[in-house]
């Protein structure tokens, strides 16, 4: 199923869905340049996060970690 247009509601988004699963409309298709954006992010976003942890010292690791536990107990209660 294709991206919802912005301007879409929730009847005409049902309607869409089912003409497209019954095969009345055809999805729209994701031109290479959206397809090649969207891999390259994708790769990016899995990657980031051991790298970003490889150049950050122990006592801002612990920082994080430190804030991240705060938040977390201060959601609990």
């Amino acid at each position: 199923m294709s991206k919802r247009p912005k301007k879409m509601d929730l009847n005409q988004l049902a309607k869409r869905i089912v003409d497209e699963a019954t095969g009345e409309i055809q999805p729209e298709e994701i031109d290479e340049k959206k397809k090649a954006a969207i891999e390259s992010g994708r790769r990016g976003g899995l990657k980031g996060g051991k790298s970003r942890a490889e150049k950050l010292t122990p006592e801002e690791r612990a920082d994080i970690a430190r804030t991240a536990a705060e938040a977390r107990w201060k959601k609990n209660c």
